[in-house]
């Protein structure tokens, strides 16, 4: 049985990817530009154009698929219902998805679709920390207006889940809250990246308006903007309340933050300057 994977070279869907092909699975990534991703894949993969967001185009992407996995992203609240009725059509019988922060339209799809779902709800990705990468590798400086703490998930860890559940029975209607193993300030993961890469790392805090500011400068809309600062300025206790339902799912431990920095620590050192 083949399974679908949409947003495959996202921060998410990599990992997914992989999993299923360290499980021996047959697997079809989708993306928008298959030559840009050449190369990005474990060998074995079918690697095939399209994209989530225009589902009509996804007939022969869906040929023979058993399995989805969905990841929510900006511009599918519109398209999502259709993805999933076309893949139930199809002949899907289990989809996962990974939520945009809330259940808005495409996952209420997912669980009115008929079939066999389970809907990851992580919290903050680790990755989130890459937004430092360029203050950190010019100035050695993070700027943030907030310092709450948050129980960052590792993206291989949902990735994990995400394969775990489209293969292995007993998760069907689950809905899984996923976090790392520690709650950390971002003056806390600032120290841990510190030690990855042998350098001191200052926090500076800033406003909220220039946080505002500095997201919109970047092509977000104010209104996103405001949604993603406003996020962390009243953060729920979910977002900084460890779970263990990693470790119960997959069997083993969630994956630390000190692990993530090791394996990234690369993109936060500064470039060395050869010689002339």
């Amino acid at each position: 049985m083949t399974t679908l994977v949409t947003g495959a070279t996202g921060n998410t869907g990599r990992h997914v990817v992989a999993e299923l092909i360290r499980r021996g699975e047959r697997v079809r990534a989708l993306t928008r530009d298959p030559a840009a991703a050449a190369g990005r894949f474990p060998a074995g993969v079918e690697v095939v154009a399209g994209t989530h967001t225009a589902p009509e185009e996804l007939g022969a992407a869906l040929d023979g698929v058993g399995r989805l996995h969905v990841t929510v992203t900006a511009g599918l609240a519109e398209a999502g219902p259709e993805l999933v009725r076309r893949a139930v059509d199809a002949g899907v019988r289990r989809i996962t998805v990974v939520w945009g922060g809330f259940v808005g339209p495409v996952e209420q799809a997912v669980a009115d679709s008929g079939v066999e779902w389970t809907r990851l709800e992580p919290q903050e990705f680790m990755s989130n920390t890459l937004t430092w990468t360029e203050s950190i590798r010019t100035e050695g400086v993070v700027r943030e207006p907030y310092d709450h703490p948050s129980a960052l998930v590792h993206e291989a860890d949902i990735g994990a889940v995400a394969a775990v559940a489209l293969l292995d029975g007993g998760h069907a209607g689950r809905a899984y809250n996923l976090t790392g193993p520690e709650s950390l300030t971002p003056r806390e993961r600032i120290a841990t990246l510190s030690r990855a890469i042998g350098r001191d790392i200052a926090f500076v805090s800033i406003t909220h308006e220039q946080a505002v500011d500095r997201l919109t400068a970047t092509g977000v809309s104010r209104a996103d903007a405001e949604y993603v600062i406003g996020w962390y300025a009243a953060a729920g206790a979910d977002s900084r309340t460890v779970v263990d339902t990693v470790e119960r799912v997959t069997g083993r431990p969630a994956r630390t933050f000190a692990q993530w920095a090791a394996e990234h620590a690369e993109r936060f050192r500064t470039p060395r300057v050869a010689a002339g």
